[in-house]
């Protein structure tokens, strides 16, 4: 049976034809529903494309940014431990303990040694993370219309990117903690051999980039006749 013009619509976020009735579109699985899709749909008709929709410019920047310092918060922990052991290296007087039976030349050795052993330990463990807050923040991702772009490394830096139509599926996970701070995980599987899973792992306005890149996969299936199978 051949449909109408009157019998389906045009999805406001992937421009594909569906039911007019359908709350959810079985292409991008976004829920018609919705206040923002009602924004969007009231402006357009069935021989209409929506204007946000309208494709960008292959060099037009729609997300910029870096992982935030929360991807380290177990590190953070870790170091915290690491320098309160230094701490406890440092001032508290172990060579002072009665069952050690030390003389008192050999507690002002051991007194120096222990403190020495805290200073330089305390000392490795911020170098380490100030060396992983730095490696952290020179990983900056630019997403375009065509393409992601990375950077990452310090001393040995390395771009690369991934085009777009290889993306396949796109996911975005917040835990509560992430909510609080306003951040969160973007996940991609694409069918890139060097890349086939992608994160964007605690990066500022999660969601602004989990548009941006289904947004623009989207284009780049349709200007590319790309069908990913499921």
């Amino acid at each position: 049976m051949q449909l109408t013009a009157s019998q389906t619509k045009l999805c406001p976020f992937c421009a594909e034809t569906i039911l007019a009735a359908a709350v959810k579109c079985r292409y991008c699985g976004e829920f018609l529903n919705t206040e923002r899709a009602k924004a969007l749909m009231s402006g357009n008709n069935s021989s209409q494309e929506p204007a946000s929709e309208q494709p960008a410019s292959p060099n037009e920047v729609l997300f910029s940014g870096s992982p935030t310092l929360w991807v380290i918060t177990g590190t953070f922990v870790k170091c915290g431990a690491v320098l309160i052991a230094a701490g406890l290296l440092i001032f508290l007087h172990i060579e002072r303990i009665a069952w050690l039976h030390l003389l008192q030349s050999q507690q002002a050795a051991f007194g120096k040694y222990r403190i020495l052993t805290g200073v330089l330990l305390g000392l490795a463990t911020v170098l380490f993370l100030f060396y992983k807050a730095w490696q952290v923040r020179m990983t900056h991702y630019e997403i375009s219309a065509d393409r992601i772009e990375f950077g990452t490394g310090i001393f040995d830096r390395k771009v690369d990117n991934l085009d777009m139509f290889r993306v396949i599926d796109i996911k975005l996970r917040r835990s509560f903690l992430d909510c609080i701070v306003g951040v969160g995980t973007v996940m991609l599987t694409t069918t890139d051999k060097s890349h086939p899973e992608f994160v964007f792992e605690k990066v500022a306005d999660a969601r602004g980039l989990y548009d941006a890149v289904k947004k623009a996969s989207l284009s780049a299936d349709r200007r590319t006749n790309v069908v990913h199978m499921e």
